[in-house]
């Protein structure tokens, strides 16, 4: 008996574990990212950024609330190598403590508006009729707007502070997860297997959370990741404006709104942080454009 007819035996038998399928779509998922120049630089950029905002308790020198008044507005040095600020704070501490404070914000709105925005968009799609034309025209309410303008009015109504401004860019940002998703049902309501489990007798439930949603799902996952990006700079612009976090915070608007004073002759104060936001946004930008390509059918073969 041959190595090759002893292991097709030993996997019959369940002596061998077998690839789980979704792990091995995993694998060859990051291997078709991996060979895209743009979307490998997105993925460096993103992790890079997800391992400063996890290790930041370590990576910090200084305490970020710490004032060195005597050395304020200093440049940068040795010691100090995105200078100080108008208080003496250490700018790069405060860069650092400030990733963990914009991916924070980033993964709350997207937690609250892609799950509130595609559990709408699943109901109108794949009810439809009279309860997807009233859901879709509540729908073209928010986005008649502006999402900057009509974030400032929800934070402006609740209130500046940090979690006031992650509840109002979560009213902003469903909508177009609704409008994705309720599209996505549109075409899969008439497929053959949703067809199939509508005739056995499957429930509006089962139907809606595990025949349509789990196929419905890869055009969610890029949208998510190109609006990372997006949710850290409507964070930092109401920051800056005044309607978002509050200062002391470390976080990203903040800082840049703090050197607004001093960009001309202390121009670190406001570059450095704000460079962060940049170079975040281009990350996540470069990742999701890789992702729609890799799970898109259409543009898959092409990698």
């Amino acid at each position: 008996m041959t190595a090759k007819n002893s292991e097709v035996i030993a996997q019959e038998h369940g002596l061998i574990a077998r690839d789980n399928p979704r792990l091995a779509e995993l694998k060859k998922t990051l291997r078709l990212l991996w060979k895209s120049t743009t979307s490998r630089i997105g993925m460096v950029i993103v992790v890079f950024f997800l391992l400063t905002a996890l290790l930041a308790p370590w990576l910090m020198p200084y305490d970020p609330f710490h004032q060195d008044l005597p050395n304020k507005l200093a440049e940068p040095r040795a010691g100090h190598y995105f200078g100080q600020d108008n208080l003496g704070r250490d700018i790069l501490t405060r860069v650092i403590a400030g990733t963990r404070i914009s991916l924070g914000i980033a993964l709350v709105v997207l937690s609250i508006g892609g799950v509130l925005g595609t559990v709408y968009g699943l109901v109108s799609g794949y009810f439809g009729g009279r309860i997807d034309e009233i859901m879709m025209r509540i729908t073209d309410m928010f986005l008649a707007f502006p999402d900057l303008i009509l974030a400032m009015a929800f934070a402006a109504l609740l209130g500046p502070n940090l979690i006031n401004t992650m509840i109002a860019i979560s009213f902003v940002r469903w909508t177009t997860y609704a409008r994705l998703v309720r599209g996505e049902v549109l075409r899969l309501r008439e497929t053959e297997f949703v067809e199939s489990a509508r005739s056995l007798g499957a429930s509006h439930f089962r139907m809606l959370f595990t025949h349509i949603l789990p196929n419905a799902l890869a055009p969610v996952i890029v949208r998510a990741t190109m609006d990372m990006g997006g949710v850290i700079l409507t964070a930092a612009g109401l920051s800056f404006i005044g309607f978002g976090a509050q200062p002391p915070t470390a976080e990203w608007g903040v800082m840049v709104a703090d050197g607004r004073n001093f960009i001309m002759n202390q121009w670190w104060v406001s570059t450095f942080p704000g460079l962060a936001i940049l170079v975040v946004v281009l990350g996540f930008n470069l990742l999701g454009d890789g992702l729609r390509d890799v799970l898109d059918p259409r543009l898959r073969g092409s990698i």
